[in-house]
């Protein structure tokens, strides 16, 4: 269940994706190429005594939730001996660096958690299981569980999560991109709440008044590749990378003109200085901060907050059109794996709609695959008015482009927005030299 959460230092500590540095390289490779030993250790697939390893990302507190889900499941299984590993971190980038060193050290679990950064990279390296047979045995089981899916989300699974045909993932719960604000500091400085259709300038003169009216900061702008770049370029009509992701376009005309709007926003402090510490959730709810970028993760932190009642999301303001990235979650079952029967009966019950339905309950930080849970209580109540419009952006939403060096080009990326929040370099030299690094990577 695609958790997909980065906390990263720069300023949105919950934001969603981060490098995925080295996991591109070698240590995969040479997973690839070593002698790989199941983490579960030797088959024991049919023995009275089972332990299935699984590998996840997420920190302390989302563990939490985590765990009544695998208590669940143990319980609906008693058979099955669950091992679930959650492995915490800023981001995918530190997540799949740690995995790949494993892997890279002949210790696999059994199944991993790989959001969409990742998923043509593991593909690629020949240490995934396909599911094809899995599938084929169970289709009445898939076929209930893809009509309750957006047909995109099925769409994008198979054209970007496979390089070769098979099947290694099946579209899990995902993210997408929308803006969560302070209902209290709108009220305060008496603008007006954003609605479904704002645009930049809606966004910008409301950063204005705010700060004007109350002193707190309008938005908090990063430097992250999904959670704080691509909204801005997907609503301005442009992208980091063609459809194929076959071409970078990070120095189009648009690009670099979002670059310069997030520039202002720093520059005229309507947003934190770049660098250190910034927990955008705690201060909106202590009234310091208006704005932040977000899909579902940052749900825990508002709960917590209790924060509910006095925050709003809306999709993210326009310039040309509608716009958010989309990752989702997969769970592939490993190649070395000697449990491979009962990792397809784990992988079943996440897709289940009860596995579904009990984890949007707890407050999963990914939005529920299945639309009937996505419109449901177990996943409207107790949040923010608005949260719905993390579903509907499916309709209007551009998966992350994520090609097979997704590291550096997602190094790339962030270093050149960078660059530009912080003043050292103009938009059209930073995002210029990140596209010349872009085209060498593609």
């Amino acid at each position: 269940m695609s958790p997909a959460i980065d906390r990263t230092s720069f300023s949105l500590p919950l934001s969603r994706r981060g490098f995925l540095r080295a996991a591109g390289g070698t240590a995969l490779a040479a997973a690839a190429g070593g002698a790989l030993t199941a983490c579960g250790g030797d088959d024991d697939q049919g023995s009275a005594t089972k332990e299935l390893s699984l590998v996840y990302m997420g920190t302390a507190e989302e563990q939490a939730a985590w765990n009544k889900l695998f208590a669940k499941f143990t319980e609906k299984h008693p058979e099955i001996k669950l091992k679930a590993e959650g492995v915490p971190g800023p981001g995918w980038g530190e997540f799949f660096n740690k995995l790949s060193t494993r892997l890279a050290g002949g210790q696999v679990p059994d199944v991993i958690q790989v959001a969409t950064e990742g998923q043509r990279l593991f593909a690629s390296k020949g240490l995934l299981a396909p599911l094809d047979d899995y599938i084929a045995k169970d289709q009445a089981v898939i076929d209930e569980y893809y009509a309750d899916l957006d047909p995109n989300l099925i769409e994008w699974n198979k054209k970007y999560s496979s390089t070769d045909g098979k099947t290694y993932y099946l579209p899990g719960e995902f993210n997408t991109m929308c803006m969560w604000y302070s209902k209290d500091l709108f009220a305060k400085a008496g603008v007006p709440e954003p609605t479904a259709r704002w645009t930049w300038d809606d966004f910008r003169t409301a950063c204005e008044q705010i700060k004007a009216k109350t002193g707190a900061f309008g938005y908090a702008a990063g430097p992250e590749y999904f959670a704080a770049i691509m909204p801005w370029l997907l609503t301005n009509g442009t992208s980091s990378f063609s459809d194929d992701w076959s071409t970078p376009t990070l120095n189009d005309a648009k690009a670099i003109e979002a670059a310069e709007f997030n520039r202002a926003l720093v520059a005229d402090k309507l947003s934190p200085p770049p660098g250190g510490q910034f927990d955008a959730p705690t201060a909106l709810a202590q009234g310091k901060l208006a704005m932040f970028g977000g899909g579902r993760w940052p749900i825990i932190s508002i709960r917590n907050l209790k924060a509910q009642t006095r925050t709003g999301i809306v999709p993210w303001p326009t310039k040309v059109e509608q716009g958010s990235p989309v990752g989702w979650n997969g769970y592939p079952i490993m190649k070395a794996s000697k449990k491979k029967d009962d990792a397809w009966t784990f992988v079943k019950f996440l897709i289940s709609a009860e596995g579904s339905s009990f984890f949007a309950q707890l407050g999963g930080t990914i939005v529920p695959a299945r639309k009937s849970i996505a419109n449901s209580k177990s996943f409207l109540d107790n949040a923010p008015k608005g949260t719905e419009s993390l579903y509907q952006a499916l309709s209007y939403a551009t998966p992350i482009p994520s090609p097979d060096k997704g590291t550096a080009v997602q190094k790339a990326i962030e270093d050149g927005w960078k660059q530009v929040l912080t003043g050292n370099a103009s938009p059209a030299d930073a995002l210029g030299k990140a596209q010349t690094a872009l085209e060498g990577l593609v």
